[in-house]
């Protein structure tokens, strides 16, 4: 885990373009209210009229569209902690073929802000059904509804945070000013994880915070993930990692820390398997480790990434899980045979931190730290995929749990929003009828 970053630390913001006896640089963009609507929502009718889905005005800008994705692709430099292991996985592996379309454009919303506190970790939007959606906006959770159109505050950490429950080792003088590096919204619960190793557990069916507390009192105490998930004894359990090399497992009953494993190199994601046996384990070390849930011993490690991993995910048959990593490749591992991954997916110019399986399994959605987002098809062996391409860092990107509903947050300081893209549905029967 790089040291700490605030997203004001962007260099992406500006653009080439190449003339016959010099490269100009020009800034990126310039805010857009128009009078041709350019600065509002995007709908899928407007879209569909020509209107760009970000509501970028490029009839009134100096480049094309697509002159501006060559300067982009051209120019932006990935992060990497071990130099070269992009352009290594660029030479050495070829992307699968695009131009597939399983979830169709339907509304960008420019209202929602969108945004991320440390620029490796990619986890601030969470789709709790097709038309609700929970993001971090500056220094605030906001909630969503597509449906009503209406944004809502649930939570606000500029100022005092404090639980309104009483737990065993819950904080109750709470938090001010927390920055949240990592969250986590399901099943009615949301994790709130701060720069500082602060927890903060809300449920949103009541009013107020139910705990708060530090699990660490080290420097490095950043909190990169968290995981929600059901117990296999019932009831509710929530994971963290943190940079101090630990991962911790809590109850959302009484807040009480049920295990805590160590490993060798801070912890930047976690993942636990559908039957709820093995965790899937990325750091700060081009290997990734399977252990076992309950006792945290090392069972497994998958070796083939160039450099260290940000993101992970299990498909629902809990054979396959995917690890995403600063190598711009997202590989796909198989428990009963991890001397090779299945695949090997290359992304386009960035990172892969984000990774995603529908809850259906047909879809394995891996999200760059820039500007496109791929939707792979695992029926068809990953060889299939759909490329989404739009300008802006990605806070995150959620399925609904119906699969209905794909949300993608944007940020960018001209262009933030919430991109919506709902699932399209093939309807054979009707071919039937003249």
């Amino acid at each position: 885990m790089a040291e700490d970053w605030d997203i004001s630390d962007s260099s992406d913001d500006v653009y080439e373009e190449e003339t016959d006896d010099e490269i100009e640089y020009i800034p990126v963009f310039v805010d857009d209210e128009d009078q041709n609507g350019y600065g509002s929502d995007t709908s899928a009718a407007q879209a569909r009229t020509g209107k760009d889905i970000q509501g970028i005005p490029w009839r009134g800008m100096r480049l094309t569209r697509e002159q501006y994705r060559h300067g982009r692709l051209a120019q932006y430099e990935n992060y990497e902690d071990v130099p070269l292991s992009g352009e290594t996985a660029d030479k050495k592996y070829k992307q699968t073929s695009k131009g597939d379309n399983y979830y169709e454009f339907f509304y960008n919303s420019r209202s929602v802000k969108p945004t991320f506190d440390h620029f490796q970790l990619r986890n601030m939007v969470w789709a709790t059904s097709k038309h609700d959606v929970y993001v971090m906006s500056n220094d605030s959770i906001m909630h969503w509804s597509s449906l009503s159109q209406n944004l809502t505050e649930i939570l606000d950490f500029s100022g005092h945070v404090a639980p309104t429950e009483k737990h065993e080792g819950s904080w109750l003088e709470g938090f001010t000013q927390t920055r949240i590096s990592t969250l986590a919204v399901k099943d009615n619960f949301l994790v709130a994880g701060g720069s500082d190793g602060e927890l903060v557990c809300k449920k949103l069916d009541q009013q107020g915070v139910s705990f708060c507390t530090r699990i660490i009192y080290e420097d490095i105490a950043l909190t990169t993930a968290i995981e929600i998930y059901g117990a296999t004894s019932g009831g509710k359990h929530f994971m963290t990692s943190n940079n101090d090399c630990g991962v911790r497992v809590y109850d959302m009953d009484g807040f009480q820390l049920v295990n805590h494993f160590h490993f060798p190199w801070p912890v930047n994601h976690t993942s636990l398997s559908p039957d709820r046996k093995l965790i899937a384990v990325v750091c700060d070390h081009l290997d990734g480790l399977l252990v076992d849930s309950s006792s945290g011993k090392r069972a497994a490690t998958v070796e083939g990434h160039l450099d260290y991993s940000f993101a992970s995910a299990w498909h629902p048959d809990g054979r396959i899980f995917a690890t995403g990593n600063q190598d711009k490749t997202c590989r796909l591992w198989d428990i009963r045979n991890l001397a090779t991954p299945v695949s090997v997916l290359k992304g386009n110019m960035a990172a892969i931190r984000s990774v995603r399986f529908s809850s259906d399994g047909q879809f394995l959605v891996a999200a760059e730290a820039v500007d496109f987002v791929h939707v792979y098809n695992a029926k068809l062996n990953y060889e299939k995929r759909q490329e989404i391409d739009f300008f802006g860092e990605v806070s995150g990107v959620s399925l609904s749990p119906d699969d209905e509903t794909l949300y993608i947050g944007v940020w960018d300081p001209s262009y933030s929003s919430l991109l919506q893209f709902n699932k399209r549905h093939w309807y054979g029967y009707l071919d039937s009828f003249v």
